[in-house]
């Protein structure tokens, strides 16, 4: 299907989708629609508090919408092998996904001291799937869904200073890991492929939208930003590629979801291309290893 929106979402009753970030912006727009739809909906987030408010403004909307809290740290990998775990106790997982991300903040390191937004969106999304796998894959059928984004294209992968001790650039880093974010997708696709599983992977971007991942951006965007907006997809309007990655049946393994207007920025989703950078099988191979050894966490495909 193209140019697909949220009124495109099918039924869902009676699955079970974890959607990794899913108080705030995107992930939020994305949780609602799914629950809106009759799914049950799993709220990877670190503040319980926030998800709790969440989930109480869907209620509000969806009458005895099924929901529930999963702590969920990206930038602790203790926390994200605890999330694993708990749904894992869960009676079926049919899709994954991997919303939960942060964008061009100063330099940082996780818990486990890797520079912030690789270990945040690559590492933990590894991470989180990884250890997912064999739940997906008890779901004939069953997703992953790995969000990236425009910026993929100036990206490159630094395994020379994957850490950024010697050179950090808030920009080049955030390229870094949504190019990882695609390289990921593609190699576990691949992977997935090989092993004849019914379980997929693809990959989304919500083109320019209106959240608040956008707060570390330089002072004269953000002032800029009220003027611009117009031209933004709304949180709602930017999750359409994200639901249709997650729900559409006109989707294959490796399809990778966009929007459709001006140059992917907005409008209804449907695919989109990648660069050659991001669909190179030897780079995955040498991120998927890398990957394996700075988590200690094997896909085990």
């Amino acid at each position: 299907m193209d140019h697909f929106t949220d009124s495109d979402v099918p039924e869902l009753s009676g699955r079970t989708f974890m959607v990794t970030g899913a108080n705030t912006g995107i992930g939020f727009e994305t949780a609602k629609s799914l629950a809106g739809r009759g799914a049950r909906v799993l709220f990877g987030c670190r503040s319980e508090d926030r998800a709790n408010d969440a989930m109480e403004r869907i209620r509000l909307d969806v009458a005895g919408a099924d929901l529930r809290f999963i702590p969920l740290d990206q930038g602790d990998l203790s926390s994200v092998t605890a999330a694993a775990a708990l749904v894992d106790e869960e009676e079926r997982l049919d899709v994954l996904v991997n919303n939960a991300g942060i964008m061009m903040p100063p330099r940082e390191l996780t818990t486990d001291g890797f520079e912030s937004q690789f270990g945040v969106n690559h590492l933990g999304t590894f991470a989180l799937t990884a250890q997912l796998l064999s739940k997906l894959g008890e779901t004939e059928g069953s997703r992953v869904v790995v969000t990236s984004s425009l910026a993929h294209r100036g990206g490159n992968i630094h395994f020379d200073d994957i850490d950024a001790s010697q050179k950090y650039g808030a920009q080049d880093r955030y390229q870094q890991s949504k190019l990882a974010n695609l390289l990921f997708m593609y190699e576990l696709d691949r992977r997935l492929r090989a092993e004849e599983s019914s379980t997929i992977a693809v990959a989304c971007h919500p083109g320019i939208a209106d959240t608040e991942l956008a707060r570390h951006l330089p002072k004269i965007v953000m002032l800029a930003a009220p003027l611009l907006k117009v031209f933004f997809n709304s949180p709602a309007e930017g999750a359409w590629p994200t639901l249709m990655a997650a729900t559409s049946d006109d989707i294959e393994g490796g399809d990778y979801i966009g929007p459709s207007k001006r140059g992917e920025t907005a409008g209804p989703a449907h695919k989109v291309p990648s660069t050659g950078r991001a669909r190179d099988p030897q780079l995955a191979q040498l991120l998927w290893d890398l990957s394996i050894e700075m988590t200690g966490v094997d896909p085990g495909i």
